[in-house]
């Protein structure tokens, strides 16, 4: 299979996986207003995690840490798939791989998040420590913040490719 070939087969697993859950499994987890971990980038202090998982049903604790978690295991690996195959297209070999590195850092950094949470999830709220409420609020903000970094690393490529186009033309 070409590299172009693959970019868009991963691509579209990844844009399916990702309105699976935009569309469908995070907005099941909306609770009083109260958002889920995952959509919460700036991160969360204890009261608020506490108070959001106090919230959740019984049902949708299960949801958050079976399908949601289910499909936001897939989807870090399958964006940064995506990016570094982008990446490959748009950029020479050497600095592709360089630049990989920033979406391979923001899906490690979200697989950690979902770790984090998945051990919040397994407690009452009232047992929950602030280290644990942290450390997953500081995933959090980090695949939050390095997230756009790498699109932005994408949109670089895109607009260099556009240019280059442009100049030989």
């Amino acid at each position: 299979m070409s590299l172009k070939r693959a970019f868009w087969v991963v691509f579209a697993l990844t844009v399916a996986n990702y309105l699976a859950m935009l569309f469908w499994s995070l907005p099941r987890l909306a609770v009083n207003g109260m958002f889920p971990f995952d959509l919460r980038s700036a991160g969360y202090s204890g009261d608020e995690a506490r108070a959001y998982l106090s919230a959740l049903g019984t049902d949708q604790r299960a949801f958050y840490s079976g399908v949601q978690h289910k499909l936001d295991t897939l989807y870090p690996g399958l964006m940064a798939a995506s990016l570094v195959l982008a990446y490959h297209l748009l950029f020479p070999r050497r600095a592709a791989w360089g630049l990989g590195l920033v979406a391979v850092a923001a899906a490690t950094f979200d697989w950690l998040e979902n770790a984090s949470v998945s051990a919040m999830l397994r407690v009452e709220p009232q047992a929950l420590t602030d280290a644990m409420i942290a450390t997953a609020s500081g995933w959090t903000v980090w695949k939050s913040s390095t997230v756009p970094v790498a699109l932005g690393i994408l949109i670089v490529g895109l607009v260099r490719r556009w240019w280059l186009k442009r100049r030989a033309a």
